[in-house]
C-alpha cells in the first residue's frame, strides 16, 4: 500500500479517566503511550460495585468535570461550578462523591495508562466524513483521542490497518502490532456530548451499521520523543488480515 503524509493537527490527553481532558500543543511519548494520559482514576465505593472503575457508562456527569496538568505533576480538576482542586487536596473525593452521587476514592497510577500502552489516533477526512453521512456536527471529544491527523488519505482508510502499520509523527514513531492494536472498536461513551449534557444514541448506532463500529486507531510508541502540534506525519498502512476488535 502507499505511504501517506500530512500533518498533527491536536494533541488531546485525558489525564483522569471519563473526566474532559486538556488539548496541548506538545506531548511526550514513550513506553507508556502518551505520557500523563488517563494515569489517574475515580474507584467506586459502593458495596455492589466496590473496586470497579467509574466510567462514563455509570455516571455521565464525570463529563461536567475536567482534569489537566497545569504546571504540576498532578492533576487539578475543575468543578462545574468553576472550583479548582489540587489533586492531592483532603476535599476532592468528597466533592467528587456528592457531584457524581457515589461514594468513591481517587487512584492514582503513577503516570500509567489504565488501559495500557497505547495511543487512539483519529483522522480529519473521516471525521468531515461522518459528519456529511450523519447530516450534522460530531465533536472530536467524543471519541477521546491523543492524536488528530490530517493526511491525503481517503476518509475512513484506517478501518483497514492491520499490523505493520506505521505512523511517524515528528520525532515519535508508532504501529499497528497486533496485541489489542488496530481500528478502535467504540463503545458507547461517543454517544454522550463532551460536556456530558446529551445524549445520541443514533451515532453509535450508525457506527455499528456503516463502519464495523470502528472510529479512528489503537497503536503503540515504536520510537519514543516529542510530537508537536503542526508536526509533519507520514503514514504507511499494511492491510488487515481480519477484523480485530479492541475493547
Amino acid at each position: 500500500m502507499k505511504t501517506h503524509s500530512g500533518s498533527l493537527r491536536r494533541l488531546l490527553r485525558w489525564p483522569v479517566k471519563s473526566l474532559r481532558g486538556e488539548e496541548l500543543q506538545e506531548a511526550l511519548f514513550d513506553d507508556r503511550g502518551m505520557a500523563g494520559d488517563r494515569a489517574y482514576s475515580l474507584v467506586d465505593d459502593r458495596d455492589d460495585h466496590a473496586g470497579k472503575v467509574l466510567t462514563v457508562r455509570r455516571r455521565s456527569e464525570m463529563l461536567h468535570w475536567r482534569a489537566g496538568y497545569g504546571s504540576g505533576d498532578t492533576p487539578e480538576l475543575t468543578a462545574p461550578d468553576g472550583t479548582v482542586w489540587q489533586w492531592h487536596d483532603p476535599g476532592l473525593a468528597g466533592a467528587l462523591a456528592r457531584s457524581l452521587g457515589t461514594p468513591l476514592h481517587l487512584r492514582a497510577a503513577d503516570g500509567q495508562q489504565d488501559r495500557g500502552p497505547t495511543v487512539l489516533v483519529t483522522f480529519e477526512d473521516s471525521l468531515v466524513a461522518l459528519e456529511a453521512e450523519l447530516g450534522r456536527p460530531v465533536d472530536l471529544r467524543r471519541f477521546r483521542p491523543n492524536l488528530h491527523l490530517g493526511l491525503d488519505a481517503p476518509a475512513f482508510a484506517e478501518e483497514d490497518w492491520g499490523p505493520g502499520t506505521t505512523l511517524t509523527v515528528g520525532e515519535v514513531e508508532l504501529a499497528v502490532v497486533g496485541d489489542h492494536t488496530g481500528p478502535c472498536i467504540r463503545c458507547a461513551v461517543p454517544s454522550w456530548d463532551p460536556d456530558g449534557r446529551e445524549r445520541w444514541p443514533e451515532l453509535q448506532k450508525w457506527l455499528i451499521r456503516e463502519h464495523g463500529n470502528k472510529f479512528g486507531v489503537i497503536m503503540r510508541v515504536t520510537r519514543p520523543g516529542i510530537a508537536r502540534r503542526g508536526d509533519r506525519v507520514v503514514a504507511a498502512p499494511r492491510p488487515a488480515a481480519g477484523e480485530l476488535r479492541v475493547r
